[in-house]
């Protein structure tokens, strides 16, 4: 998806567990250049992640942190995904719900990007 991501790195540990931290490098002419990660909790069995953007130009200076967390849930021949997103602003920083909410929009329509890519090519997961 390089309309989305430009790098992903791994500042702590390795791949997808709990504890490690990955920096999301945006491509050139994106809104933000940079985001991280940290995983807080993956149960893979029953398809949740909570993670926490700790740094990064996406927190515009006016975030402590974004905690996170998506569940997928079956329905029918496939899921639904519920996203959760807590908010915790800087002392004194005026809370706008503009940003969190075009963020939400962008993590949409990755996932459907994600979708539709699995769903034409499903020897990918199975």
């Amino acid at each position: 998806m390089p309309e989305s991501f430009k790098s992903i790195e791994f500042i702590e540990g390795t791949s997808a567990t709990v504890g490690s931290v990955r920096q999301f490098n945006f491509p050139n002419g994106f809104q933000y250049k940079y985001a991280k990660h940290r995983i807080d909790e993956l149960d893979v069995a029953n398809f949740y992640c909570k993670y926490t953007t700790i740094g990064g130009d996406v927190l515009e200076g006016k975030y402590k942190c974004v905690i996170n967390e998506t569940k997928f849930y079956p329905k029918g021949n496939g899921c639904v995904c519920k996203m959760t997103t807590h908010i915790h602003p800087l002392p004194g920083t005026e809370f706008k719900e503009e940003g969190p909410k075009m963020g939400q929009e962008k993590m949409k329509k990755m996932f459907k990007v994600v979708e539709e890519y699995l769903i034409a090519n499903p020897n990918a997961y199975a």
